[in-house]
């Protein structure tokens, strides 16, 4: 090997940057743990901590330090399926940018290209692009989106706005830019946000060009806060409020009005005392009266007064909120109240007529007008601070900008004088509608108060200075885990990455002798580089990470067993150790195996990282790394030992008593059975077809959409109990499964999901609460059932939600991502090859493993201990076994080609026959060393992964057989006779 020195200086060298560049991960893990003793199990005193020595030094090199926040910036990343936390995709809503860059426009053809866009949108199709194809078709070239009524108006005129002469395509491109633009600006108002929130490593970035932000936050554990957090779009404006006295007469009128349609609706229940059915005292009190049939009145559960109109249970506010926005109910209102807004207020608490306290929420009538326009926005404030008002309750105090002052002088002034209420109200709920009892309030400053808690004024001073989102930021999916399930993973991870590497190391030791030690020494130095280049990239280390480190292992030797099985050939061959270990490393040796084997799995890889997010990115970025990394220390760092070995004239042999007779007078006919075998994959093909049409596959929440819930219990629950039970609430979309131990529940429903709201969400989390609290013992409140903690063990361990438009494109890019990882390694055969033939085999033997797979999982999903579900890590499965059915596939071929090309003597079957039986050493040797470390993460890796690990499981064992008995079988048929017979004289010349 030449310049051995100048490989070893490198390997010093990326071995030295490898250890300093983990340094800084063992460090921040040792003051993380620091921080964990000194709090004893308070989150809050444990980030306050870490917060104080933030700008300390805390590792010291002697010739320069660094701060713990350098340091944490430098270590390996967990993934929140490690570290426990809170991931969220927000879908920031297009259609609201169009509308507003339109200035809502009222043209019909804009307003149904908004429509169909929104119900047409296909699978990786972005909003923006939906909406330009449904303009197109709707408009038929009779109107321009360059309109005046649409897009070339006030808003967008001027220098890099829309001229109304410009075509569709001229305007479509400063569309696309203004959209752009108010994506970005969502982006870093979310990003404000979240820094001001108290999350270490945050991690929010923009996904391409869709409108979607990732927003990942490790170690949070307050769910529902942090979901309003993030969807607050901190729309803020100041309206002027009707009194009671001013709008009970249509509430009564109202009420009349749908006696005629809903009196048969409703339930019959007493009519609470309040200040609005005081008015209906000198209305004829009838009968019906008495019984209660008032379909808005006897909603009503506490007293009014001032701008409050009444108290309404929240469960009641849809149907309520209904009845005001219907036309035969609005026509009622006075000419002076028909641009009247009914909102609603902040959730409070009151009491009931037997003294327990129940939720109920404020309605109010907000003085609108013909524009809809608050009489004051607030895109005036200035600043906003968490405060105490003047009875030490929680609140908000706010700075105007000059012109905010003046409005709010004047706003306030005429609330004086009329002795009318002035409503705060932030995305369209009113927090407070105050009276102004001493005059013009000057200077700006403002405040609001309410029934808060500290944490809730904290985050709505921090949204109002951060600014209000451009439009509607969805959470289109969700996934939250607790840190208890993360520290199990871990565990489990850790555990079978031990136990693989030492089932590896000891299969190689009595396999290959000495020989094995240099191979173990690579895969040491190999797991050294991995490391430290997820360290040196700041990458986030994830559950499918460790399996891809673990998978690692098994590839690792796999380049090492390739080049000892050829220097075993060349040893019995004649030739000398030095001559044997150099043959086997050249090209015409082990090398162009190795590469094309590599090249196969790397574009694989490189398909699944394209098309794949989140842990299964992490799971490719692993595996990646980890195959350049292993054939940079099987190649050089092995070698460097072997010739080192045979330089001393030691007894190298790459055998050892146990070994040296496997394999070598191994004789099969292959091809002589490709009748039996073709027969078996055809019936095993005809049945995984048909099980596929009949029997259909467990799709899970990310190809279908819906809510998942882990949930652990106390003790073991009937399954079918807890499906009854959730069945009613959920409107019958409820799937129970075991899922690892008896006293653990896997919880899917697609109950509102599509509702992105944080109240859709609570109330779901709400709904299983009640629903399931009954199998616990007392004391389990809601907060410790839904929210995370340290060292939690009961309740919702881990929770996920899928929304349609996602569940849609993960579908969509599944789809992708299996066809292109087939078509590209196909195409990369027949050049490799130059003959389509081997592509073709290749590609039967890969489709045959993709059938074999998905067959066993559709005809065994139903009855496995174990879920078996199609999703992204099923999908990342599936491209996995593509790349390892390939790699052994093309050291098979690459042999035949050898064996073809050579001087082997017999009839073409023949010659084929030797090709095979020659590799077999290797093909058994990889495939053992996989398996044994696939059969090691399915048994200790833990509950999550097992269905993507027995995928993969299944894949190879397949993969290894479709190699020799399809592949190879297919590559000859094809080849024509004539060749045939070619070959044949040829080498029997």
């Amino acid at each position: 090997m030449q310049n051995k020195g100048l490989i070893k200086f490198f390997a010093i060298l990326f071995a030295l940057v490898s250890i300093y560049q983990l340094s800084f991960t063992f460090v921040s893990n040792k003051v993380k743990s620091d921080a964990k003793s000194f709090a004893n199990g308070n989150p809050d005193k444990e980030l306050k901590y870490l917060d104080s020595i933030g700008k300390e030094s805390v590792f010291n090199l002697g010739f320069t330090n660094f701060t713990f926040n350098e340091v944490k910036d430098k270590q390996i990343n967990k993934g929140l399926d490690l570290e426990g936390g809170i991931n969220v995709i927000l879908q920031i809503s297009v259609k609201d940018v169009l509308k507003g860059l339109s200035n809502n426009s009222k043209n019909p053809v804009f307003n149904k290209s908004l429509a169909d866009a929104s119900a047409n949108q296909e699978g990786n199709q972005t909003y923006i692009d939906a909406f330009f194809e449904a303009f197109e078709a709707n408009s038929k070239g009779t109107v321009k989106l360059a309109s005046p009524d649409i897009f070339a108006n006030k808003t967008l005129q001027g220098e890099g706005g829309i001229d109304f002469r410009m075509t569709d395509s001229e305007a479509k491109k400063v569309i696309r830019k203004k959209v752009d633009e108010s994506v970005d600006s969502a982006f870093g108002v979310l990003r404000e946000r979240i820094d001001k929130f108290g999350v270490t490593q945050p991690n929010i970035q923009k996904l391409g060009e869709t409108g979607r932000i990732l927003v990942e936050l490790p170690g949070a554990k307050d769910v529902d806060r942090i979901k309003r957090l993030l969807q607050s779009t901190a729309q803020l404006e100041f309206w002027e409020t009707y009194k009671i006295e001013e709008i009970g007469n249509f509430l009564m009128a109202a009420n009349e009005s749908l006696k005629k349609t809903e009196v048969a609706k409703v339930e019959t229940k007493a009519v609470v005392k309040d200040s609005i059915s005081a008015l209906l005292t000198n209305a004829k009190d009838t009968a019906t009266d008495k019984k209660g049939n008032n379909p808005l009145l006897d909603k009503i559960i506490g007293q009014g007064g001032g701008p409050v109109l009444g108290l309404f249970s929240p469960k009641d506010t849809a149907t309520v909120g209904g009845y005001l926005r219907r036309a035969d109910v609005r026509i009622l209102l006075g000419a002076n109240q028909k641009y009247a807004k009914f909102v609603w207020g902040k959730p409070t608490s009151i009491k009931d007529e037997k003294g327990k306290n129940i939720e109920a929420v404020e309605l109010y009538a907000l003085r609108g007008n013909r524009d809809n326009v608050a009489a004051m926005s607030g895109g005036v404030v200035t600043d906003a601070s968490d405060t105490f008002d003047q009875m030490g309750k929680p609140a908000v105090s706010m700075q105007m900008s000059g012109k905010g002052a003046k409005i709010w002088e004047e706003l306030t002034g005429r609330a004086y004088t009329q002795k009318s209420n002035i409503a705060i109200v932030l995305d369209n709920v009113v927090y407070s509608a105050p009276g102004v009892s001493s005059g013009p309030i000057s200077g700006g400053r403002s405040e609001i108060s309410g029934t808060f808690e500290i944490s809730e004024t904290k985050d709505l001073a921090n949204v109002l200075r951060a600014g209000k989102l451009p439009a509607a930021a969805d959470i289109i999916q969700s996934e939250v885990v607790g840190p208890s399930l993360g520290q199990e993973a871990i565990d489990n991870g850790t555990n079978s990455a031990l136990l693989g590497l030492l089932i590896v190391s000891l299969w190689m030791m009595i396999y290959y002798g000495k020989a094995g030690w240099y191979a173990n020494i690579a895969l040491a130095v190999n797991l050294l580089f991995l490391f430290g280049i997820l360290a040196s990239l700041g990458a986030v280390l994830t559950l499918p990470g460790i399996a891809g480190i673990v998978l690692t292992m098994g590839t690792a030797v796999d380049a090492n067993i390739i080049i000892y099985e050829r220097a075993k050939e060349e040893l019995r061959s004649g030739k000398t150790l030095p001559e044997a270990i150099a043959a086997s490393y050249s090209w015409k040796g082990a090398m162009r195996s190795i590469v094309d084997a590599n090249v196969t799995h790397v574009l694989t890889g490189a398909v699944l990282f394209i098309f794949g997010s989140g842990p299964i990115k992490g799971f490719a970025t692993t595996l990646l790394i980890g195959i350049i990394t292993s054939l940079f220390t099987s190649i050089f760092i092995a070698r460097i030992f072997l010739d080192w070995s045979a330089a001393k004239s030691d007894k190298l042999s790459f055998i050892t008593g146990f070994s040296k007779n496997f394999f070598t007078n191994f004789h099969f006919d292959f091809l002589g059975v490709k009748k039996w075998t073709y027969a078996f994959s055809a019936i095993v093909t005809i049945v995984s077809i048909y099980s596929l049409a009949t029997n259909g596959l467990d799709q899970g929440v990310d190809f279908v959409g819906g809510r998942t819930f882990q949930v652990r219990f106390e003790k073991p629950v009937e399954v079918e109990t807890v499906k009854a039970e959730l069945g009613k609430v959920f409107d019958g979309s409820a799937e129970v499964k075991v899922f690892g131990n008896d006293n653990q529940l896997k919880i899917t429903t697609k109950y509102k999901v599509q509702e992105h709201g944080s109240e859709a969400d609570e109330e779901v989390n709400k709904l299983l609460y009640e629903n399931l609290k009954q199998h616990y013992s007392a004391g389990l409140t809601y907060d410790k059932f839904v929210n995370a903690y340290d060292g939690k063990k009961l309740g919702i361990l881990q929770a996920s939600k899928v929304g349609p438009t996602v569940a849609e494109d993960i579908k969509t890019n599944a789809y992708w991502a299996v066809l292109g990882a087939m078509i590209i390694v196909g195409l990369y055969l027949v050049i490799s090859f130059r003959k389509w033939q081997y592509s073709l085999g290749a590609i039967a033997a890969v489709a045959h493993d993709v059938i074999f797979v998905l067959g066993i999982y559709s005809l065994c999903y139903k009855f496995m201990p174990f879920g078996m579900e199609i999703d992204q890590h099923f999908i990342a499965a599936i491209l996995t076994v593509i790349g390892y059915s390939m790699n052994d596939t093309v050291i098979v071929f690459d042999r035949v080609r050898e064996y073809l090309g050579g001087k082997a003597k017999g009839n073409f079957n023949s010659i084929v026959n030797q090709s095979i039986n020659s590799t077999m050493s290797r093909t058994i040797n990889t495939s053992l060393t996989m398996i044994l470390v696939l059969l090691i993460m399915f048994v200790f890796g833990g509950d999550s992964i097992r269905g993507f690990i027995f995928a993969m499981l299944v894949g190879i064992v397949v993969g290894t057989y479709s190699s020799l008995f399809i592949a190879t079988p297919v590559l000859c048929d094809t080849i024509s006779a004539e060749e045939h017979k070619r070959i044949e004289e040829e080498h029997n010349a």
